[in-house]
């Protein structure tokens, strides 16, 4: 048994060398700081989701500290102008203001929210579309060690090419779970994700801490695909060169594993 497993190892690495087993799928929950049942129900699913933390909210710091002695990354949900009209986080960030106006905000806003490692925009699709705005924002975020997930709640974002003169990482959601609130949207959602994830090895996705988002995430991180790995989403900014390397006993163990979900039968070595 122990040569078929050698075998059927061999196979897919020259059938495949992008292997299902290497996509990775990053949650990434915003708005949290409000509702503490929700957040804390989210944070015990799983250590690997991320948390992002509006920088005013009234529980900011506790969720936050709470969030990282969990063991989740915790990033800042830090509140930009949007085109349309909604009601505004304190501090939102909006293109017109100065660069010192911009810096005071990011700084006050990384001081409330503990364990920080990374940001997010919070609506933002004025801001974000604004390439002289964002600059300020990526100033005044390179004296920190964080990194930038884009929101993306606009098509024409200037976040990255904002960011590539301040060697700031940057990151791009692909999917957002639940801009409609149905447990049936939600999954559906979810399992595009997926979809995504096998498809270009890696996929990203927001939600928020309502009920229904709390429940479909239940269900789906228990049964989990043998070929999808949640992964927190500062793994995810560190280089491929940087990256531990996998020895022959993990890629031998993954393949048992993923043989088995496909097979539904046991490997046992004699």
């Amino acid at each position: 048994m122990r040569y078929f497993i050698v075998i059927f190892i061999t196979s897919l690495l020259i059938l495949n060398t992008h292997n299902a087993w290497a996509a990775k799928l990053a949650i990434v929950i915003d708005d949290f700081g409000y509702r503490q049942h929700n957040e804390e129900q989210i944070i015990g699913l799983s250590p690997f989701i991320t948390i992002s933390v509006l920088p005013h909210s009234p529980n900011a710091r506790r969720i936050a500290t709470l969030a990282h002695k969990h063991g989740n990354d915790v990033i800042i949900h830090l509140p930009m102008a949007p085109i349309s009209k909604q009601r505004l986080e304190k501090d939102t960030l909006f293109p017109s203001m100065s660069e010192s106006q911009v810096k005071t905000i990011v700084d006050n806003a990384i001081v409330r929210v503990p364990y920080a490692i990374g940001v997010n925009n919070h609506m933002g699709s004025l801001m974000t579309s604004n390439l002289p705005g964002m600059i300020n924002v990526m100033k005044a975020l390179s004296g920190y060690s964080l990194f930038f997930l884009d929101s993306k709640t606009i098509g024409k974002t200037q976040v990255k090419k904002a960011a590539a003169g301040y060697n700031i990482a940057v990151l791009t959601r692909d999917v957002f779970l639940d801009d409609t609130q149905t447990e049936s949207s939600i999954s559906q959602q979810f399992d595009l994700a997926v979809k995504l994830a096998r498809k270009n090895g890696v996929a990203i996705v927001i939600g928020h801490p309502h009920p229904q988002t709390v429940n479909v995430l239940r269900a789906k991180l228990a049964s989990l695909p043998a070929d999808i790995k949640l992964t927190r989403l500062s793994e995810l900014t560190i280089p491929i060169s940087e990256r531990p390397k996998m020895t022959l006993k993990e890629i031998v163990e993954k393949c048992k594993h993923q043989f088995e979900a496909v097979t539904n039968l046991k490997l046992i070595e004699e």
